[in-house]
């Protein structure tokens, strides 16, 4: 008569304190027949039994000894780089279909090749195990700490870079007896040229290589079709021996790692808090390739280490993004705590302001798609002089681009200095502009350019909940008067008497100028043609 009760398991050989991860396959000599809802749908003496690290014992049964029909294939897939890739079955049973409640591994890795084909129940929907015979119940004995876990409390929070954390990563796998040859770690990031970032550690080499992946290698057949795309899609992991005459995996990179004298490769999920799935990919030359027990070190560790990139990647995001949305300038001053309303510093600058001439015309005459390509063109004429020559853009108003070149130090020298980088600067602004058409219907487009010396607010305006970083004064609205003054004197560059005293050469006097909304009238110059002046 059968006894029905939850089965226990076999206990893992070997003394406690020479813990180390482990998984193990033994056959089971007892009959076993499984009940879900009431209905025996497995009756099996050709169970196994898997005991692994930390995990309750699971049995696997031969998919002959299930009742007919109770399987139907599902398109879910998870990865474990001890088993393999696990393919999961809905259970059809009569009343209901039970999603995903069941799974194997149809390419089982080697230490767990005993299960392979076979089909394990999930413990969650199982009323009951029905044995005759009852077995001891396992131990389920944790991994002692050893020095990568030491590291990864102790060092690895003090990782300023993440090139840093991954040559202290993969230098602790080595201390440990890894047979590491190649660590490669690709991250996702905020920024507006590129998709993410890669950094490769390899064993001959010194440091780490840190790499750029653009957005458009996103579209490049090499992406699409390797082993990153799989992890970070949230298909899995990968795990191939790279000397297996039948591979489960085609990916051309393992290909390249096997003609490297590659014997084995992972890839697994570095995944962050927000859902969002990076990755990690390890190759070894061992004959051997990895085992369990150097994984199961990487598998313990790799959410805790993926806390310590993911906050490194904000950092790195962070100033990205403050750089392209504030400048670099700016990013410091509001990320040293200049966060306040009100808050900011009064600094001497060359102020330059450029504006598109004719926009209104462009804008009604060019489709929107149209004229936004435009606007970016003309846009990226005018920042690229500036930021070429350490000026910060401090905002785009409408199709205008407001930019300083503030001084380091107070004194006539650094004063020279940014009035002579901030003509520059405009002179180059003015003939890129006029160089080529713009935008897709190659219009002819020009510009505007004022250029004045003064003293400004640098700092926070704005409400409460809603600041502005920028500068505000009279000497930035004189240099936004003497762009709009250039229609009227027919110029692409006005310059006040304040830039003109500082970098004199080449230019013709327009004489004194009244401009709207300033007070007094202004001493205006322009750029002579050669031969005048």
């Amino acid at each position: 008569m059968d006894v029905s009760q939850q089965l226990p398991t076999v206990t893992e050989p070997g003394p406690p304190e020479q813990a180390v991860y482990r998984l193990s396959v033994e056959r089971i000599k007892s009959r076993i027949r499984v009940q879900i809802d009431g209905q025996i749908v497995a009756d099996s003496s050709g169970v196994r039994a898997m005991n692994e690290t930390y995990l309750p014992t699971q049995y696997y049964f031969p998919k002959s000894d299930l009742n007919t029909g109770l399987l139907a294939p599902s398109s879910l897939r998870t990865f474990c780089p001890f088993k393999g890739t696990a393919h999961y079955w809905h259970l059809q049973l009569s009343g209901r279909t039970i999603e995903n409640g069941a799974w194997s591994y149809e390419n089982a890795l080697h230490e767990a090749k005993g299960v392979g084909g076979l089909v394990a129940f999930d413990p969650n929907v199982v009323e009951e195990y029905l044995t005759a015979q009852p077995l001891r119940q396992a131990e389920r004995r944790l991994v002692a700490n050893g020095p990568l876990i030491d590291w990864l409390l102790r060092r690895a929070g003090r990782c300023r870079t993440m090139a840093e954390l991954t040559e202290g990563f993969a230098a602790q796998l080595t201390q440990d007896g890894m047979p590491l040859w190649r660590l490669n770690v690709n991250i996702w990031t905020l920024h507006p040229e590129l998709a993410g970032k890669r950094y490769t550690w390899l064993r001959d080499d010194d440091g780490v290589v840190e790499g750029d992946t653009p957005y458009g290698v996103l579209q490049d057949p090499v992406y699409l079709n390797s082993p990153v795309r799989y992890v970070t899609d949230g298909l899995g992991g990968v795990r191939q021996r790279l000397n297996d005459d039948d591979p489960e995996f085609q990916f051309p990179i393992l290909e390249d790692l096997r003609a490297g004298g590659g014997t084995d490769y992972v890839a697994m999920p570095l995944p962050f808090s927000d859902g969002q799935i990076h990755s990690m990919t390890l190759a070894t030359q061992a004959p051997e390739g990895f085992s369990t027990a150097h994984l199961g070190q990487v598998f313990e560790c790799i959410t805790a280490l993926s806390r310590y990139y993911e906050v490194l990647t904000l950092r790195r995001n962070t100033i990205d993004l403050f750089d392209t949305y504030l400048g670099q300038r700016t990013r410091r001053k509001v990320l040293g705590g200049l966060t306040h309303r009100g808050d900011g510093e009064d600094v001497r600058a060359a102020i330059l302001f450029c504006d598109m001439r004719n926009s209104t015309g462009l804008a009604e005459a060019l489709s929107r798609e149209d004229y936004l390509e435009l606007l970016n063109e003309f846009f990226e004429r005018v920042t690229e002089p500036v930021m070429e020559r350490g000026g910060e853009v401090l905002k785009f108003i409408g199709d205008a681009v407001l930019a300083i070149f503030p001084l380091e130090e107070d004194g006539d020298a650094d004063a020279d200095k940014a009035c002579q980088l901030a003509r520059a600067a405009a002179q180059d602004i003015v003939s890129r502009i006029a160089a080529a058409p713009m935008g897709s219907g190659r219009n002819s487009v020009h510009c505007a350019v004022g250029l004045h010396f003064g003293d400004v607010m640098y700092g926070n305006v704005g409400a409460p909940k809603r600041l502005d970083f920028t500068v505000i004064g009279s000497a930035a609205n004189v240099a936004a008067r003497l762009s709009g003054k250039c229609k009227e004197l027919d110029q692409s560059l006005l310059l006040s008497g304040e830039i003109a005293e500082r970098v004199p050469d080449n230019l013709k006097s327009f004489g004194r100028q009244d401009l709207r909304h300033v007070a007094e009238g202004v001493e205006v110059f322009g750029v002579a043609e050669h031969g005048q002046g």
